[in-house]
């Protein structure tokens, strides 16, 4: 058994990460959006990246998330990979 989070703790994870960092209801938050669409600010956006590179103990690839135009879910995607990756080295 891995001990790798499945998809759906990594987006309840990062969702309530963005919630708080954009003080806004967790309901509203879908994998479609966009961090800019929820109101992220860049700086916070630097922040939750930050932070959640820290919660799973990753670092995200040189091309990671960007903010402006990918979606929640697309973030969820390079969590996913990257702790995939980090499991098999």
């Amino acid at each position: 058994m891995s001990d790798t989070p499945d998809e759906k703790a990594i987006f309840d994870e990062i969702a309530s990460q963005i919630a708080a960092k954009a003080k806004i209801d967790l309901a509203t938050i879908q994998p479609q959006s966009t961090l800019k669409d929820i109101g992220v600010s860049s700086l916070d956006a630097i922040e939750l990246l930050f932070d959640i590179e820290e919660h799973y103990g990753i670092t995200f690839p040189d091309q990671g998330p960007n903010f402006g135009s990918d979606t929640v879910q697309q973030l969820v995607d390079v969590v996913r990979d990257t702790l995939a990756a980090k499991a098999k080295a």
